[in-house]
């Protein structure tokens, strides 16, 4: 498990970005989805960076970085990071809002991004119209605004097993995971804080100008309306393509780490 003396911080204008920097060879920078931290990909780290240089970030206000203290949006910061690293341009692969952070880049910096792979992930602005899932995300903002941390995580793990099944259904390991992660990120904050993060509007309409490969690789137990979405951002964008994990929901990348590996490394050699 990592710890903040193996991570590297860079001083941005409002606080430290922390990443681990691991590897060496073309730059892929790995994203994580809401609540957790770079240590969602712990089973991706090792097997990127045999060939590559892997560079897996904790979003603002995520893991051990600073929290926002002024406006800020994710593909401002995430450019700062990757001109900082002077190594690009670089693949970004992301999961869940860490795929929004992906395709937001390559709209707004495409000259830092090679290609991008979004896992259980579409747009920045897709809003979900599933009914279940619409549930599930209306109980996680009521728990999580009023303080209610034992009913917000009772939320988030069974959202991880998607919409067709419950967390009793996830391996106990990754359901202890996510709640290390997601306990260490609330931990940064305080209920009915400001949220400073700005949003990207309009994204679909930008989306057929990205002109780097796309990868979209998705749960077939996630939720109908984000894979269709997702099937829609790879047919929509000029090289993009689709991939399904059978048996799997919002965290492939958990569920089946060697198919997903497999999955990316295979992206990643036909750059």
């Amino acid at each position: 498990m990592t710890v903040a003396s193996e991570l590297t911080f860079f001083p941005s204008t409002d606080g430290d970005i922390a990443y681990l920097d691991t590897g060496s060879g073309d730059l892929v920078v790995l994203l994580h989805a809401g609540y957790v931290d770079h240590r969602l990909f712990e089973a991706q780290i090792p097997a990127l960076a045999a060939g590559h240089r892997v560079v897996a970030v904790d979003i603002r206000g995520h893991g051990w970085t600073a929290n926002a203290t002024e406006p800020f949006r994710w593909a401002d910061n995430l450019a700062c990071l990757l001109r900082h690293l002077d190594a690009g341009p670089a693949v970004l692969a992301g999961v869940s809002m860490g795929g929004a952070v992906a395709g937001d880049t390559a709209m707004e910096y495409p000259e830092l991004v090679r290609g991008i792979v979004l896992s259980g992930a579409t747009v920045s602005d897709f809003q979900y119209t599933h009914e279940v899932t619409r549930r599930v995300v209306e109980e996680s903002q009521r728990t999580l605004h009023s303080g209610d941390i034992d009913g917000w995580l009772k939320v988030f793990l069974g959202s991880a097993a998607g919409p067709f099944r419950s967390a009793e259904d996830l391996d106990p390991r990754i359901l202890d995971h996510l709640r290390e992660m997601a306990l260490h990120t609330l931990a940064k904050h305080t209920p009915g804080e400001r949220n400073w993060h700005v949003p990207m509007t309009d994204t679909w309409a930008r989306v057929p100008k990205i002109d780097v490969p796309v990868l979209t690789v998705n749960g077939t137990l996630d939720s109908p309306d984000l894979l269709a979405d997702a099937e829609r951002f790879a047919n929509t964008a000029r090289n993009g393509r689709s991939v399904l994990v059978e048996g799997t929901a919002h965290f492939p990348n958990l569920e089946k780490p060697e198919e997903f590996n497999a999955i990316l490394l295979d992206f990643l050699r036909e750059l």
